[in-house]
């Protein structure tokens, strides 16, 4: 009989042991791959609820965003819908359906590693492609790709002002407290940083989205030699700026990110400037990003609220309190952004107007 394998935080603590500190960069990824690769966090159940998952309408406008801009560019054929971290697949369905009235019928592509969760997808999506990177994602034809929260739970470098230096964070194990401890390491940084680094006071942190910059970079040239576009929307900021964002979330609650590794969802918030910028590097246009309560207002979701509504009465509190908690400000109106990228002869996408 095989020996069970051991628990992530006791390989983790292993490796420290063996190879002294290990990056928050390194840290996370490893929390994170363990953690969508074990479960399905989603939903009441699990740890924290997405757009998708609150309402259809997120889904659906999104999906007619992109069919109207396909639309306007000339109805390219063999388009590629394209989905990075699609979750259970809620977003693609409800984005899918409503490409239909546009007679857009484009051939799905999951951007996925979870084994969990791409059972969820293909019970849902039944003639969906499973790719483990963007890499292999079709050559030919028009690219229409969507990714919600996708690169808040990718690692981020971290880096910690000691003194004059910038040294990047590091975790550490505490065995008396038996948990993780991030530090200042004794690596410094020095190239690569934004001029406020040099005003910034002591303990202070700059994060460096080096894995989302290289994804966004491939992708962007993707789009630019194929054409088409890109909707990204998560919980963000224009950097550059100064800050610690790392967070975790257990059963729809904060939790510490440096207990339980594997077993909670680690996030930082978005730096879009560092995705914009990766998009106008590649030749794209560049759009946003706006509030996501404004973008979701400029597609009509307050329309598309009433018709619901108007069509099952009794969930008319439910519909009101979906599109609530999608474009109110003190939900996730303000901290969750929309971004679009689209090819130099396409279409400008709807939802972007300041």
């Amino acid at each position: 009989m095989s020996a069970s394998p051991l628990p992530l935080a006791e390989r983790l603590a292993r490796q420290i042991a063996s190879g002294g500190p290990i990056s928050v960069a390194h840290y996370m990824g490893e929390a994170n791959q363990h953690y969508y690769a074990t479960r399905d966090p989603l939903g009441a159940e699990g740890d924290f609820t997405t757009a998708p998952e609150i309402s259809q309408m997120f889904g659906e406008l999104i999906g007619l965003c992109l069919a109207d801009v396909w639309m306007r560019s000339g109805r390219r054929p063999e388009t590629v819908y394209a989905e990075l971290g699609p979750g259970r697949g809620t977003l693609a369905s409800d984005a899918l359906r409503a490409m239909e009235r546009a007679a857009l019928a484009p051939k799905v592509h999951l951007v996925e590693t979870s084994p969990t969760l791409r059972d969820r997808q293909s019970a849902l999506l039944p003639h969906v492609i499973h790719h483990d990177s963007i890499g292999s994602l079709p050559e030919q034809g028009p690219l229409l790709v969507v990714a919600n929260e996708f690169f808040d739970a990718l690692p981020v470098r971290q880096c910690i002002r000691v003194g004059d230096e910038w040294r990047e964070r590091v975790v550490i194990r505490r065995e008396e407290e038996g948990r993780f401890i991030p530090v200042a390491g004794y690596r410094c940084i020095e190239s690569g940083l934004p001029p406020l680094a040099g005003e910034a006071p002591d303990g202070a942190i700059l994060e460096s989205p080096i894995i989302g910059a290289e994804i966004a970079y491939a992708l962007a040239h993707r789009i630019a030699r194929q054409g088409g576009a890109a909707i990204i929307v998560d919980y963000g900021y224009e950097g550059p700026a100064l800050g610690d964002t790392l967070q975790a979330v257990k059963a729809h609650r904060f939790a510490d990110p440096f207990t339980d590794p594997g077993e909670i969802d680690l996030t930082t918030h978005v730096d879009f400037t560092v995705l914009g910028h990766m998009a106008r590097q590649a030749g794209l246009r560049v759009h946003g990003p706006v509030g996501q309560g404004d973008f979701l207002r400029q597609l009509g979701i307050d329309a598309r609220a009433d018709q619901l509504a108007r069509a099952a009465p009794d969930r008319g509190k439910e519909v009101e309190a979906a599109r609530a908690r999608l474009t109110d400000g003190q939900a996730m109106g303000t901290l969750f952004k929309a971004m679009a990228w689209t090819h130099p002869d396409w279409a400008d996408p709807a939802g972007f107007e300041k």
